[in-house]
């Protein structure tokens, strides 16, 4: 019966839209006056002719049984009840009128056009719910493989795909921006269509063009051409000032998201990605593109033959940060050989200097259009097509809502006025679009009283279009005013609307009101007069949104100060938003905000409707953004400022409101901004309090830090765990220890200061043989940064397995390149800004088991198991020099610091010198009993320092191959050995599980640090010796004071199986988790167990824990049965 009822629908469909479009060609013959909602709505019954008549062809097929008809029949029903009743309405029977005594028949049109508008939407979305229910154009495919993808769930491919709320092109938030008219920009997008089907074609189409000429208007025109023709594969429109749209943190999973409706095929690869890598959202760009778009697009549409899609990027401009609009243009240009015929990409934006730069690298991978340059002619004719259209528009709504004596004229404004208005707007598209809103909104004034103010402003030259653009409507809000009380309202205005066009993110008008503590009548009086220059909603939900940047620009641009009196003083309006949101805060955070109540509860499981209920749209937006005003106003706190107050009071409510809205890491940065406002001030009379200031965020930095991992997933702990392991002199556990929930008893006992270990970076899944410093200093195949341990770069590409483990990686001098050495027989020079593999440099034979850079970063030398070095040239990888003459395995190599000399140092005992220029040997340097394992010139190049295998380390003057230091101390092989950057310390790794300092001139050893689990194997100086790196398993950064006991790195693990608990036989209700990371009661998290302080062996009596750790360290613990019962 189903199938009958479907079968009976999409034959009625067809049937009306065909009587439907006969009509429309009617109507346009002879109606004049309505031409183009006539062929707008014969054009949009079409479409759903066409998908419909593609629906029959398929139900009548062969496998049209098999498909799920319940949601179809629904829209088919509905699509039935609309085109009976438009065919009504626009049967001639019930629309011709007698005109006069002439005895002729005419028809009128019965729509006005926002009902077109409406019926045009409607059918819209009826095409793309039937074609993407079915997905037509590929069902006939996808039901051979339909028991792959029904086996997909989907609910988790897309919960792993965060997605940027208002980004595509059909958004709710933009679903009022208007389309190309028809019969405007007619050569421009035939010309865009022919790229896209052009299987020839380069894959990206830069449209670009200064603001205002309409580039998002032709975007989401093209969106909507190739959605309809089933050609759009994503869309993702760019917005400053709005977070998830301002930046690409998440473009690549929006785009993957939208690409696993269009081609659910696609699902599968992804599912694949994400089970292989769930945290995928959070890495790199390069990761996120290879592996979310351009592999799964690849093996798919490859393997099904899909014609060419097309990916829309709108406003590439308006995204934040310059080096991400650089990098983006570079994994696009990256598609010419990956997926140059499945693949297409629009990008349009402004001809900033970072987009020029960007595409200059791109050459040969995209053609252009410069729509400021469009021939004149072509853009009068659409702008005054614009004009006709929406000037028509204005003045029969007006008509309509009035008596006859008041209505406008017939020909109103008439053809001078509205050319006049079309050489103003000539080439703005924004102009006229702005023009046309305020003309419209009743509420601004009389249409013709309008216009004449904007006509004012003829003449003017192109830097002032901004000004007759925006100028006219603003004065509006002054007209018969005195003086004072125009006063009063620029000041509401500059504090309402300046805080709505410099707000980080855009919010609704309630917590607008909320946020700047004003009364919601004040702002909606102000928002009221406002329409055609703000996107107001009529939902109290959605956010308060400028139709257009330039808007933005205008208010706050320095040049306009003094030409109107509403300039936005943006340092004055991110000062009153910076108050603004310590005031919101210090009203509304608290501890347990959300009211979860059980310590243990995973971020993950709290559900977003929880969060918002409990943390208002106005608090999340200051917990964001608070800093990022502090910035832009340039504000610098003192240790009895606001800042600081607000900090010693929530800091740590702020850090749970963060990680509730799943932005905790963002506290580090936010950390960092802060303290570069405090540094200038301790230079002053002001040195005491900002030393407070100063003290406290440092002590904060390495508290987040060290303690991020959990913050980020078990937000309470930060009450519970972190605060009660944290070092007891510890300015944050000193001002919050009162914080510490009273079911814990007995608290273990902390150390009384952090220790030297910074961080520990995790990521790796086997042994660590090698890691670097960047030259600056900030980043050390993974690229760490070194400031918040956050991974930038994965470098993949030398072979995988157990024999092709990377044996050593280094930066080049200026820090651009990497090098790496594998077991694979390989070096490979990578890119550091986006990873890119630039040269695999082939030769040796064997294992490679060193790398280094020349001081000048033009030559790279390798040293092999092969027993030879050898010596490439970066720019082309040419291998200029093979130095022979070990008799054994070569395991080290260092270049002086002039360049001219290498050392190597290999298993036949000896150091050996080279002369860089012609590859001779001269200097052999012998005296140890085993292998050569290291060697590292001093920074005047006048040392060799080596480490040997017989537990020493030599040091060699150079000009005469004296042995000068033996330095002995080590019980175990001596594996790594460096000099400081001043070249008076010596700094050796041994198999003893131990790094020793030496002094250089007389070989003391001034240091011992130990205490670690296993091997160490690598470690370096940073460029300002102050900070020792070295590796087992992670990457750990130390300062320089102390000796000190270092903990082995352990991963973070949750309680999946919270049965394998170690309970003691007295059925006691405290527990440890077999993995023992934490302590709970019965099946509730309560505790969790920092690294050091897992347990080798514990004893539970009660509700009391002992905890041996392995360390030697021994914990106590006790806790409150009575009060763990109420959570």
């Amino acid at each position: 019966m189903e199938m009958l009822g479907v079968a009976a629908n999409v034959i009625a469909v067809v049937d009306l839209s065909a009587k439907i479009s006969s009509l429309c060609v009617q109507y346009g013959r002879e109606v004049k006056n309505a031409a183009a909602d006539i062929e707008r709505l014969r054009k949009e019954i079409a479409s759903l002719q066409g998908v419909t008549k593609a629906v029959h062809d398929l139900l009548n097929g062969p496998d049209g049984k098999k498909l799920d008809k319940s949601q179809l029949e629904t829209y088919l029903n509905e699509c039935v009840l609309l085109l009976k009743n438009l065919e009504l309405k626009l049967t001639p029977r019930t629309a011709r009128k007698l005109i006069g005594k002439m005895g002729f028949t005419t028809l009128k049109w019965p729509f006005q056009s926002k009902e077109v508008d409406d019926l045009v939407r409607q059918f819209s979305k009826f095409v793309q719910a039937i074609a993407h229910t079915l997905q037509v154009e590929q069902t006939s495919t996808l039901l051979r493989v339909e028991r792959t993808i029904l086996s997909i769930d989907w609910q988790t491919v897309l919960r792993s795909l965060p997605v940027a709320e208002g980004a595509s092109y059909d958004s709710r938030a933009d679903q009022y921006h208007p389309t190309c008219l028809p019969n405007t920009r007619v050569d421009l997008l035939r010309h865009i269509r022919e790229w896209a089907f052009d299987p020839h074609a380069k894959p990206i189409f830069w449209l670009n063009g200064m603001a205002g000429t309409g580039k998002s208007t032709i975007s989401r025109t093209i969106a909507k051409d190739f959605a309809q023709s089933g050609r759009l594969g994503a869309s993702f429109f760019f917005k400053r000032g709005e977070a998830d749209r301002g930046s690409i943190s998440k473009f690549f999973t929006t785009i993957a998201a939208q690409l696993v409706h269009k081609e659910p095929a696609i699902s599968v690869t992804i599912k694949e990605v994400i089970d292989a890598d769930p945290y995928i959202a959070g890495k790199t760009a390069r990761d996120q593109f290879d592996k979310l778009i351009v592999q799964p697009l690849a093996s798919t549409l490859a393997a099904r033959g899909q014609e060419t899609l097309v990916v829309v990027v709108d406003a590439l401009d308006e995204c934040d940060k310059d080096e991400d609009i650089k990098l983006l243009i570079h994994l696009f240009s990256g598609t010419k050989d990956i997926l140059c015929q499945k693949l297409r990409i629009l990008v349009t934006s402004r001809p900033e200097l970072p987009i020029r730069l960007g595409f200059q690298t791109a050459t040969g991978s995209y053609q252009d259009v410069v729509l400021h340059e469009v021939p004149p002619d072509i853009i009068k004719h659409d702008l005054t097509a614009f004009f006709h259209h929406e000037l028509t528009q204005i003045k029969n709504e007006f008509n309509q809502s009035v008596s006859q004596d008041r209505q406008l004229q017939f020909d109103w404004p008439g053809e001078e006025r509205t050319q006049a208005l079309v050489n103003m707007a000539i080439p703005l598209f924004i102009f006229a679009a702005t023009v046309c809103r305020s003309l419209a909104d009743r509420r601004i004034g009389h249409p013709n009283q309008q216009l004449r103010d904007v006509l004012r402003f003829q003449g003017q030259s192109h830097t002032s279009q901004l000004s007759a653009t925006y100028q006219p409507i603003l004065n509006k809000l002054l007209n018969g005013l005195d003086k004072e009380q125009q006063t009063s309202i620029i000041k509401r205005f500059q504090l309402i609307v300046g805080s709505i066009v410099l707000l980080g993110n855009p919010l609704p008008a309630p917590a607008i009101s909320r946020l700047l503590n004003i009364a919601r009548e004040e702002v909606d009086v102000q928002l009221d007069l406002l329409h055609s220059v703000l996107d107001i909603p009529s939902s109290e939900e959605s956010p308060v949104r400028i139709f257009h940047l330039s808007f933005h620009d205008f208010l706050v641009d320095s040049r306009y100060h003094e030409e109107h009196l509403f300039w936005v003083d943006k340092k004055e309006v991110h000062s009153r938003l910076v108050m603004c949101c310590l005031e919101i805060m210090n009203k509304n955070l608290r501890t347990d905000i959300c009211n979860l109540s059980q310590p243990g509860t995973d971020r993950a499981t709290v559900s977003p409707h929880t969060i918002r209920s409990c943390i208002q749209p106005e608090t999340q937006y200051a917990c964001v953004y608070w800093v990022y005003h502090q910035q832009q106003a340039g504000l610098q706190d003192q240790g009895n400022g606001p800042v600081y107050t607000f900090l010693e009071r929530h800091f740590l409510h702020w850090l749970e409101a963060l990680s509730l809205l799943g932005r905790a890491t963002d506290s580090l940065s936010m950390i960092s901004e802060l303290r570069e406002y405090c540094n200038p001030l301790l230079t002053t009379t002001k040195q005491e309090q900002s030393q407070m200031l100063e003290d406290f965020l440092q002590d904060a930095q390495r508290f987040i830090r060290t303690n991020i991992a959990t913050i980020n997933t078990t937000p309470l702990q930060l009450y519970s765990s972190i605060l009660a392991f944290t070092p007891k002199n510890s300015i944050i556990r000193k001002e919050f220890i009162y914080e510490i929930p009273n079911w814990i008893c007995r608290r273990p006992e902390s150390e009384d200061n952090w220790d030297q270990c910074e961080q520990i970076l995790e990521g790796h899944r086997a042994e660590v043989r090698a890691v670097a410093f960047s030259p600056d200093g900030t980043v050390t195949i993974r690229l760490w940064r070194a400031s918040d341990g956050t991974c930038m770069q994965k470098l993949e590409g030398h072979s995988s397995g157990v024999s092709s483990w990377v044996r050593a990686v280094v930066f080049s001098p200026d820090g651009t390149v990497v090098a790496s050495a594998s077991d694979d027989k390989t070096i490979r020079l990578w890119r550091v800004n986006d990873g890119t593999c630039m040269q695999k440099l082939e030769g040796h034979s064997k294992w490679v088991r060193a790398v280094v850079f020349s001081p000048d970063g033009t030559v790279v030398a390798s040293a092999s198991d092969d027993k030879t070095i050898r010596l490439w040239r970066v720019n082309d990888g040419t291998c200029t020099q093979k130095l022979e003459g070990y008799s054994s395995a070569v395991g080290a190599v260092a270049f002086s610091p002039d360049g001219t000399v290498v050392a190597s140092a290999s298993d036949d005992k000896t150091i050996r010198l080279w002369r860089v220029n012609d590859g001779t040997c001269t200097q052999k340097l012998e005296g140890h009993s085993n292998w050569v394992t290291a060697v590292a010139f001093s920074p005047d190049g006048t040392v060799v320092a080596s480490a040997s295998y017989d537990k020493t380390i030599r040091l060699w003057r150079v000009n005469n191959s004296t042995c000068t230091q033996k330095l002995e101390g080590h019980s175990s092989w001596v594996r790594a050995v460096a000099f400081s950057p001043d070249g008076t310390v010596v700094a050796s790794v041994s198999d003893d599980k131990t790094i020793r300092l030496w002094r250089a001139s007389n070989g003391t050893c001034t240091q011992k640090l130990e205490g670690h689990s296993s091997w160490v194997r690598a470690m370096a100086f940073s460029p300002d010796g102050t900070v020792l790196q070295f590796d087992s398993q992670g990457l750990y950064l130390w300062t320089d004071a102390g000796a000190i006991s270092i903990h082995s790195p352990a991963l973070l693990t949750d309680l999946d199986e919270p049965e394998k608990v170690l309970f003691p036989s007295n059925l006691s209700s405290i527990g440890i988790a077999s993995d023992g990371c934490w302590i709970i009661s019965r099946t509730m998290k309560l505790l969790w167990l920092p690294p050091s302080f897992r347990p080798t062996c514990s004893i539970i009596r009660g509700a009391s824990v002992v905890i041996g750790c392995s360390s030697g360290r021994v914990i106590f613990m006790s806790f409150d049965p009575d009060k763990l019962s109420a959570l």
